[in-house]
């Protein structure tokens, strides 16, 4: 099999060639269609976000086919199509995972992080996390429902159903399908983008929002609600000061550069600053099933899979719409 790996921070990505691995009890060998490209995996490459081993295959936005199941597997038969998120397992025991919060699991393992992830032509994963997909669904544009559809989900969640006009800081893989996924359910969506981002805001405008500006900008109503999905810290502050009292501010990412002082003005009036964590299966249940009724289209720029490192770049850069897929 071929695989990009991460050898150290700040290093490339380094093509291998290595046997196919064989599966484990209870897990999946899964043959790759597409993976996705997340801001995690550039965290990972840059260093802000350090693996738990020396080296790693990242990617935790994988649609495959199951090639061969290992001891115990059940329910799952070889050539389905399956979908592998950022949560790779959790204990099930502890109390955060019987509370159902299993994306708060202290001894959870992460796709791509903790274990190998999809930049790669076959992966293994524990078949219990993994998500059935349909087999007619394109693997390009399902890629990156798996982590910025997911995480965005979840972090639509927490910005409250009661939310009517949701601001979007940064307009990405994660805001461009969020934007959809809000409107379809009625809610009113700003988006904000760096300064002078022109192109960014007309792709925005182009997906239906009802407002699209820069980050210094303020939108045109009050906001209930901010989500950030720019690792910004600077811009927790700066939403505050743009949603109303009782309003949320969500910080989706993994990683997020420091908040700066602010003064409790920007606080007070039973505002809420909260951050998202992860996700559990039951997010992704929630997600797909949406997405069944109200499909959303996800825009894409596909690379091959040793086109790994110029991906990353061109994200770090910002220089496509939508999301980096790699095809190995």
């Amino acid at each position: 099999m071929r695989a990009m790996r991460w050898r150290g921070s700040g290093r490339p990505l380094e093509l291998v060639e290595c046997p196919v691995p064989r599966p484990g009890r209870g897990e999946l060998l899964l043959k790759v269609l597409a993976c996705g490209v997340c801001r995690t995996d550039l965290h990972i490459a840059d260093g802000e976000l350090a693996p738990t081993c020396a080296c790693v295959v990242p990617g935790h936005e994988i649609v495959a086919t199951v090639a061969a199941l290992g001891d115990g597997v059940t329910g799952w038969q070889a050539g389905d199509h399956v979908g592998v998120p950022w949560l790779g397992w959790a204990c099930g025991e502890c109390d955060d995972c019987r509370r159902g919060r299993e994306n708060l699991c202290a001894r959870a393992v992460f796709t791509g992080h903790g274990r190998d992830g999809g930049y790669a032509s076959h992966a293994l994963a524990h078949a219990s996390f993994c998500i059935p997909l349909p087999p007619e669904g394109d693997p390009v544009e399902t890629a990156p429902l798996l982590c910025a559809g997911l995480i965005g989900w979840r972090a639509l969640k927490a910005a409250g159903d009661d939310a009517r006009v949701i601001g979007l800081y940064g307009f990405g893989a994660s805001a461009h399908l969020i934007a959809q996924v809000a409107k379809a359910q009625g809610r009113r969506v700003f988006a904000m983008t760096r300064p002078g981002d022109t192109a960014r805001q007309a792709f925005a405008l182009s997906l239906g929002v009802e407002w699209a500006g820069s980050t210094d900008a303020a939108p045109p109503d009050a906001l209930d609600a901010a989500i950030l999905f720019a690792p910004d810290g600077a811009l927790v502050p700066l939403a505050l000061s743009r949603v109303r009292r009782g309003g949320r501010v969500v910080c989706a990412g993994i990683h997020m550069s420091d908040i700066p002082a602010f003064p409790y003005s920007l606080l007070w009036g039973e505002r809420e600053v909260r951050s998202v964590a992860n996700l559990t299966r039951a997010d992704a249940k929630e997600f797909f099933d949406f997405v069944r009724q109200h499909p959303v289209r996800s825009h894409t720029t596909a690379y091959p899979l040793d086109g790994a490192n110029e991906a990353l770049d061109a994200l770090r850069r910002g220089t496509f719409d939508g999301a980096a897929v790699l095809v190995p």
